[in-house]
């Protein structure tokens, strides 16, 4: 078996040293849905990017130890102020979704761009990074009140705000070198140009959401709570930043299906074209805005129907695809990985896509809709990672164990959604913690429990993640 793999090991390299200017064997074959390797200048830049989602993942699963020790017995006494679990719960919703995502999408605009204005590259990573940066001081440096605000909590603070609007700053430069930056014509031909196409979506996307943000906090009355406001100031916003997650995920899905061997059953044209209707419902983001406005419950309904309705567009083609190839298709031992993270992938995002057509009342199920689709997007950012890293210019990543990350991280995540999914049919609320879950039966404990267990085997997929990552980036190939 040893000589079998070192054949494995030894092919895999040999594919990866025909790289000219970062092009693949592979990808030079043509007419898959793979990018070829920008320039050296853009992906360096890419591996910033890179280097800033996987530091933000490890200050999540640090924050994420930090809740644990803020409600333990006598543990929880040498932390400074009362409700430290609440603001290292913000830091580490922020740090695990917030910043992972976009700093990932960073990597992929800028292999998805020409070299021009690379300085404006380099200034959105800087901007992006001092922003997180200040984000996980602020609970050292100026405590402030933590609100569980929807898809962006927040804490009340300068100095945390401060660290928000920079790292806003960064994306907002980030988006607008992905629009200009743009890569020669003959580079949009094939399934090549059906990965740009679906990539350059998610920038606009992203404009659509950066707008959403700041119309929301100029036609937003400043007369509600804390909480009801922010809210009201991330929900528009924040459910754009949906759509760019799913455009990025979706278009991932076709380059590791393409990088494992999977036979999918679309031509570049029909992909690109569902990848374009994949953002076609941004497009009635203003639509909102101008009429419904003014009653915000009527604008949060909007919003949530527009995710409910144009959400499914492009995930459920592409994933039945996706699925058909990797049954179609044979993939080797060298693309086990990728092919792991997408059917890791795909499975997750369409159990989470399942689940919110049943959601009723704010509980749990909720929480495990949104653990679903977060989850996929994760793992297919990660898979993504495990393929570019060669292609980047750092060491193969063990095959073994990013194989096998997938399927934890992919298990625990499934036990946590069916733990959450019970709980919240038998009416266990979400955001809440300890005697406030209101846990009186067998049922509903059993169903947190689990969700507890799935939890745990998540995180230690994700910490197999981050280890095969270092081990390949600690020194370059």
């Amino acid at each position: 078996m040893q000589p079998r793999n070192n054949d494995v090991s030894s092919t895999y390299h040999q594919a990866i040293a025909q790289q000219g200017a970062g092009v693949t064997g592979e990808e030079k074959r043509g007419g898959g849905f793979a990018l070829s390797m920008p320039s050296n200048a853009n992906r360096k830049l890419a591996s910033g990017w890179l280097w800033l989602g996987i530091a933000s993942l490890v200050g999540a699963g640090l924050f994420a130890i930090l809740l644990v020790l803020s409600r333990t017995p006598y543990v929880q006494d040498i932390f400074p102020w009362v409700d430290f679990f609440h603001t290292a719960l913000v830091v580490h919703v922020d740090l695990s979704v917030l910043l992972w995502f976009m700093a990932f999408a960073g990597v992929l605009w800028s292999l998805n761009s020409s070299p021009r204005f690379i300085g404006i590259g380099w200034l959105a990573l800087l901007l992006a990074a001092g922003g997180a940066a200040v984000i996980v001081l602020s609970p050292f440096i100026a405590v402030g009140k933590p609100l569980m605000s929807n898809y962006v909590p927040v804490i009340q603070s300068t100095f945390f705000f401060t660290g928000l609007m920079v790292f806003a700053m960064g994306v907002a430069v980030l988006v607008l070198r992905s629009l200009i930056a743009i890569p020669s014509a003959d580079s949009w031909r094939g399934g090549e140009g059906s990965i740009r196409i679906g990539f350059y979506a998610a920038s606009i996307s992203t404009l659509f959401a950066l707008i959403a943000f700041g119309w929301s906090y100029k036609v937003i009355p400043d007369i509600f709570d804390s909480t009801q406001y922010y809210d009201f100031l991330f929900w528009g916003g924040g459910h754009v930043l949906q759509f760019t997650y799913s455009l990025l995920m979706l278009t991932g899905w076709l380059w590791l299906a393409d990088a494992c061997g999977a036979k999918i059953p679309l031509t570049p044209r029909v992909a690109s074209a569902f990848l374009v209707l994949g953002l076609l419902p941004v497009f009635y983001v203003p639509v909102i805005y101008l009429v419904f406005a003014g009653v915000m419950g009527d604008y949060m309904v909007q919003f949530t129907q527009l995710m409910k309705v144009g959400g499914g567009f492009a995930p459920a083609p592409v994933g039945l695809a996706i699925l058909y190839g990797l049954g179609a298709g044979r993939g080797t031992a060298v693309t086990n990985p990728q092919r792991a993270a997408l059917l890791v992938s795909v499975i997750l995002f369409a159990i989470g896509g399942g689940i919110s057509l049943v959601i009723g009342d704010s509980n749990t199920i909720i929480t495990a809709h949104y653990h679903g689709t977060g989850g996929a997007i994760s793992m297919a950012f990660m898979g993504l990672t495990l393929h570019l890293l060669p292609r980047l210019g750092y060491q193969e990543p063990e095959l073994k164990w990013s194989t096998l990350m997938s399927y934890v991280y992919g298990t625990g995540q499934l036990l946590h959604i069916i733990g959450l999914l019970w709980s919240g049919g038998y009416g266990v609320q979400r955001k809440v913690a300890g005697a406030a879950q209101g846990l009186h039966g067998f049922a509903q404990t059993a169903g947190m429990g689990l969700m507890g267990l799935g939890g745990l085997i998540a995180v230690v997929g994700g910490i197999m993640f981050l280890v095969v990552v270092f081990k390949a980036m600690r020194r370059p190939a």
